[in-house]
């Protein structure tokens, strides 16, 4: 399951259907593209293509917001000799579109700063929608998008706050700067996203392997999925398939493959796809003979017995293989020729809710309208099943148990499908409601942001946030026959812009200082011009850097880029103020010493960056810091 809006993935795609693209797997990490005639080339070349514009984007930014040329030639080479952009950029990944868009936006929104002065005349008008438009694109790359809606709208609540403190503008001008930015702002990136996401189903109607992790209703847009229209009456001696409610609906499930502990009877499961083995058939206890309809109601007490084999579905006071802990008990099928099954295998059926325009699934069991829990009358414990995966031995299905004192929605279940020969050929039947576009653009983004929750696995190149802005470790990309790409930024980039945040607080906490005791130094308005675009910069890194302390998932260098975006601008606007006082060609010379410093830096690590041949020897003495894991020893000495 991608956990991404799809954007940055359906540009690449784009770009590779037009070049030839034809049926490849790009979910493994080093596949053969050669092989299959992947052309990487054009894919590799629009990633690469987007991040080089982020080059004369913040040159651009940096002049737009009005300071020199020798600080926008820092700031745009700053970028292109950093090599952890570098590295990102000449692979086929998602980060340089998702940078390339943050950095026009913050163009976009610049040049529409610099109009305040003309409101409501075309080039605000354009620069404000352009700005929204941004925005949208943004967010549809990567959620990260967000951290930028965030920072533009810090800037626009300022902006609206002074238009709002000045006496001087009528209530209907500011009523009017508070719809346009609402609408561009707001509205506009929302519907850009919808947008985005409408494309993505159209371009992506057929059923695939990661329809496991939506619901059925959404499955049954799709095509080739086989459409569900089952009786909706469930009576006894009824084949059923039941299904999982809380995690995205897979099948209860047995084969006949046995538990290696416990019981060591045959495994019950919980399987995503519609199988044979799903089949369960609800029979009376003891196997009562049935002579006509009879349905199933709240409070019956049934046996489940497994379709492709004389078991039924049993639990017992003792504790599951993977699950071992006292208020879990096992699951198993359980049976043998001839036998009507023992207390072991009763089952009560309590309704837990129905459908409101089903009045008797309330009552009864009825085909995907009642959901309800099966509880096991000896030991009072619930069928349960949640995301823990058996091992190999399982074949990595979902575990079921049976909890004691469970949370309700794990436990809860339904049936999708039944047969049953008493019924008659015209009996009513029921299928799932087919979802339009909000349900399912709602529901996959539900979907994703769990998917994304739930990234808390290790991993041996992870890092946290805190390591980031120092450049403690990188991303061991790829590896093979003595060369290797690893991911790592330019250290002198990194610390310089680090450096210069700091510097920015200690200057901003010295003048509050001075302007608390009362002691004034005049700078007129050149003061408030470097406070507002260094302020707007470090807003910038603060908002696409801080949230990801919040985040418990696995985290990567590469999160960081757009934060270091902000923080190279926010180093050459301290920059242009360190030589204010410089001439021009001075300025330039400045630039330069800060330039060769920024190349030595990159070259050092060119062999990472671009996975050259190296030697051993050069390899260490580029690990400037100790917590720096490339890997020396596959190096010639």
């Amino acid at each position: 399951m991608d956990v991404h809006p799809p954007l940055a993935k359906m540009l690449i795609a784009l770009v590779g259907k037009l070049a030839g693209l034809d049926g490849f797997d790009f979910k493994e990490i080093g596949k053969d593209y050669l092989q299959d005639n992947v052309p990487y080339v054009p894919m590799r070349l629009f990633c690469g293509l987007t991040g080089l514009l982020v080059v004369p984007i913040s040159y651009f930014t940096m002049r737009g917001v009005g300071h020199s040329v020798a600080s926008g030639i820092v700031a745009a080479l700053m970028i292109c000799y950093d090599n952890g952009l570098i590295a990102n950029n000449r692979l086929i990944l998602l980060d340089p579109p998702l940078l390339f868009f943050t950095a026009c936006t913050t163009l976009a929104w610049i040049n529409f700063y610099n109009q305040r002065k003309r409101p409501f005349r075309t080039w605000w008008y354009f620069w404000l929608i352009m700005t929204g438009l941004g925005l949208g694109l943004t967010v549809s790359c990567k959620w990260v998008g967000l951290f930028t809606i965030a920072t533009i709208g810090v800037s626009t609540i300022k902006g609206l706050w002074d238009i709002w403190g000045n006496t001087r503008v009528p209530m209907s001008v500011f009523t009017r700067h508070f719809v346009a930015r609402s609408l561009c702002l707001i509205v506009l990136p929302i519907l850009v996203y919808m947008i985005i996401f409408q494309i993505h189903f159209h371009s992506l109607p057929n059923s695939g392997e990661g329809d496991g992790f939506m619901s059925p209703e959404f499955q049954q847009t799709l095509d080739g999925q086989a459409s569900i229209q089952s009786p909706i009456d469930i009576a006894y001696d009824s084949r059923v398939i039941i299904r999982h409610v809380a995690t995205r609906g897979g099948y209860l499930h047995s084969h006949p493959h046995y538990y290696p502990g416990g019981s060591k009877q045959q495994q019950v499961t919980l399987y995503p796809h519609r199988d044979e083995n799903n089949w369960w058939t609800i029979k009376k206890v003891k196997d009562a003979n049935v002579t006509s309809l009879e349905y199933i109601k709240h409070g019956d007490i049934v046996t489940l017995k497994h379709s492709d084999s004389v078991k039924r579905l049993h639990s017992h006071d003792v504790r599951p293989t993977v699950t071992s802990l006292d208020y879990h008990n096992e699951v198993s099928a359980y049976g043998f020729d001839n036998f009507t099954g023992d207390a072991n295998d009763q089952w009560r059926v309590e309704i837990v809710e129905g459908d409101s325009y089903d009045p008797e699934s309330k009552h009864k069991l009825r085909t995907i309208n009642t959901k309800f829990r099966l509880i096991h009358t000896m030991t009072q414990c619930a069928l349960f099943s949640h995301s823990v995966k058996l091992p190999e031995w399982g074949f990595d299905q979902q575990e079921v148990t049976c909890i004691k004192n469970g949370k309700l929605p794990k436990t809860i279940w339904y049936i999708e499908s039944t047969e049953n020969t008493f019924l008659p050929p015209d009996a009513e039947k029921v299928s799932y409601k087919r979802l339009g576009f909000l349900g399912k653009f709602f529901e996959l983004n539900q979907v994703m942001w769990e998917s994304n929750n739930g990234l808390t696995s290790s991993h041996p190149y992870d890092s946290r946030p805190e390591s980031w802005p120092l450049l403690r470790r990188g991303i061991n990309f790829w590896s093979v026959n003595k060369r290797h790409i690893y991911l790592l930024g330019n250290p002198f980039v990194y610390w310089a812009s680090t450096v210069s945040i700091f510097i920015y607080l200690m200057m901003k906490g010295v003048f509050s200082i001075l302007d608390k005791r009362g002691i004034k130094k005049d700078f007129g308005d050149l003061r408030k011009f470097y406070e507002e675009s260094a302020g707007f910069f470090l807003i910038g890194w603060c908002l696409h850097y801080f949230p990801f302390f919040l985040m418990g998932r696995q985290l990567f260098l590469h999160h960081y880029m757009p934060a270091l975006y902000y923080s190279i601008l926010l180093f050459s606007v301290g920059f242009d103020l360190a030589t204010i006082r410089l001439t021009n060609s001075r300025r330039m010379i400045a630039a330069a010493v800060i330039l060769i410093a920024v190349d030595y830096a990159y070259r050092v690590f060119i062999p990472i960056t671009y996975g050259e041949p190296w030697t051993q020897s050069l390899c260490e003495k580029a690990k400037w810091r100790s917590t720096w894991d490339f890997d020396c020893n596959q190096y010639a000495s």
